[in-house]
C-alpha cells in the first residue's frame, strides 16, 4: 500500500515510524511546510528509500493536488484543522481515502455523500481523543442492551516525577491549542438533569470530580465540550440517561490555578490592546509559557482514555470499563500523546487500504472502526487496552 502523509510534527513523526515499520506499507511520502527539517529528520532516522520527502504548503490547494496526482491509497492529514475540509475535498474528487485526527466539520459532513459515489472512505476523529475513546466507547455500548450512564475520559499529563513546574504539566501538543480548550462551553447529564455551562465555567468546582486510578493516585476531572453528541450518535434518547460527561484529567490543583487565570482574562477569545496593537492573549501566554513546560529527554507523560458505560444486560445491572493508560517511549522518544494519536492515524490508514474498514462515505470511530481487531493492532504497538465489569446492585 501507498500511503500519503501530510504534516510531520510531533503526531506526524510517530505515524511516520509507525508506516516505516509496518511491512504492509510498501511506500510513503511525507509532506511538510518545513521539507528542510523533514529531510532532516529523515536522514537522521536513516528511513532509507521507502520515504520520499516533498514540501506542501497547505494554503496553496494546488499544491495538495500534485501530491495527490501520485495516487496514494490513503491519505493520512495532520495539517492544522483549517485545512481539513480543503484536503478532504481534494481526496474525494481524485477517489482517494483520508484519515485524519480532527473533529468532523459540517464541511466533511458536506462531503458524505460525494465519498459515498466515489467510493471514498473518510475517517476524522481518529486519533487518541477523539479515536481510541470513541472505538471503545462504542463496544461498551454495544455490548449492554440498556445503557443509563456513560462517562468518558481523556488525558495526556507528565508522569509525577516529571511535575516539577507550578502548572503540574507538560507540552505533548501546542499550548496555544491546550489554551483555547481550556475556554469553552459545554453541556452533561448529571442525575437526569442537563446541565449547560460556559465557556467560563469549565474550572469551576460545582464542575469538578477527583478520579482514583491504580498505579497513578488521585486527578481532578473537568468536562470536555459537549457530551450530548455523543448520545445522539450512538442513538442514545437523552432522556434515558442519569449521567453522561466527557472529561480531561489533569493532577489536583490544575483546575483552581485555570479558574483563576480564567476569571482574570488571560485566555479571553477578544485580544487585549497594547498600545494600541492588539495582542492575542492566548498567542501570547503560550509564547510565553511553553518554552518553560517542555518534557526533558528521560522524561515521560501519561495518557489516559477511560470509558465507564453502565446498563443492563440479560436483566443484570454492570458496569462496563475499558481503558488504556500508556507513557512515553523513551526509546524511540515518542511521547505516549504522539503514540496513541499517530499510530492510531497510521493503523487506521493501514485497515481502509488492507479493507479491514470497507465502509465508504463519512465513517466515525464510533460504529464504523471494528473493535477486535483495532485493539490487536494497539496491542502490537505496546498500547495496552484493559477491560472489565463490575456488577452493580
Amino acid at each position: 500500500m501507498k500511503i500519503l502523509l501530510l504534516g510531520v510534527g510531533m503526531q506526524g513523526k510517530a505515524a511516520l515510524y509507525d508506516l516505516v515499520h509496518s511491512e504492509a506499507v510498501e511506500e510513503i511520502i511525507a509532506a511538510d511546510l518545513d521539507a528542510q527539517a523533514l529531510a532532516a529528520h529523515l536522514d537522521e532516522q536513516r528511513y532509507g528509500d521507502k520515504v520520499t520527502c516533498q514540501r506542501v504548503d497547505a494554503a496553496d490547494p494546488s499544491s495538495i493536488q500534485q501530491l495527490m496526482d501520485s495516487k496514494p491509497d490513503v491519505v493520512i492529514d495532520l495539517l492544522p484543522p483549517a485545512f481539513h475540509d480543503g484536503v478532504a475535498g481534494i481526496a474525494v474528487d481524485q477517489g482517494i481515502h483520508v484519515v485524519s485526527t480532527n473533529y468532523a466539520t459540517p464541511g466533511l459532513a458536506g462531503l458524505a455523500e460525494k465519498a459515498r459515489a466515489q467510493k471514498v472512505t473518510l475517517l476524522p476523529e481518529f486519533g487518541m481523543d477523539p479515536g481510541i475513546d470513541l472505538v471503545l466507547l462504542g463496544e461498551a455500548v454495544r455490548s449492554l442492551d440498556t445503557v443509563e450512564e456513560i462517562i468518558t475520559y481523556g488525558a495526556g499529563f507528565p508522569e509525577p516525577a516529571a511535575t516539577d513546574n507550578p502548572l503540574k504539566y507538560k507540552v505533548t501538543w501546542t499550548f496555544e491549542g491546550v489554551l483555547r480548550s481550556y475556554l469553552r462551553a459545554g453541556r452533561v447529564i448529571r442525575e437526569g438533569e442537563i446541565v449547560e455551562f460556559d465557556a467560563t465555567e469549565m474550572f469551576r468546582p460545582e464542575q469538578i470530580h477527583e478520579l482514583e486510578l491504580e498505579g497513578l493516585g488521585r486527578l481532578e476531572a473537568f468536562p470536555n465540550g459537549d457530551a450530548l453528541k455523543y448520545a445522539n450518535l450512538l442513538g442514545l434518547d437523552v432522556a434515558g440517561l442519569r449521567n453522561l460527561g466527557r472529561y480531561v484529567l489533569r493532577w489536583p490543583g490544575h483546575c483552581a490555578l485555570w479558574r483563576t487565570l480564567v476569571d482574570l482574562h488571560l485566555i479571553d477569545d477578544e485580544p487585549a490592546m497594547v498600545d494600541g496593537i492588539a495582542v492575542d492573549r492566548k498567542r501570547y501566554l503560550a509564547a510565553v509559557l511553553e518554552p518553560q513546560i517542555q518534557y526533558e529527554r528521560h522524561e515521560r507523560d501519561v495518557v489516559v482514555v477511560r470509558i465507564e458505560v453502565a446498563g443492563t444486560k440479560n436483566g443484570e445491572t454492570m458496569r462496563l470499563i475499558h481503558q488504556v493508560i500508556d507513557l512515553r517511549d523513551l526509546e524511540t522518544g515518542h511521547t505516549g500523546m504522539c503514540r496513541t494519536v499517530g499510530y492510531t492515524a497510521s493503523i487506521g490508514a493501514q485497515m481502509i487500504a488492507s479493507g479491514q474498514v470497507s465502509k465508504r462515505g463519512l465513517l466515525t470511530p464510533v460504529n464504523d472502526v471494528p473493535y477486535e481487531p483495532f485493539v490487536q493492532e494497539l496491542h502490537k504497538r505496546g498500547i495496552r487496552t484493559t477491560s472489565w465489569q463490575e456488577s452493580r446492585s
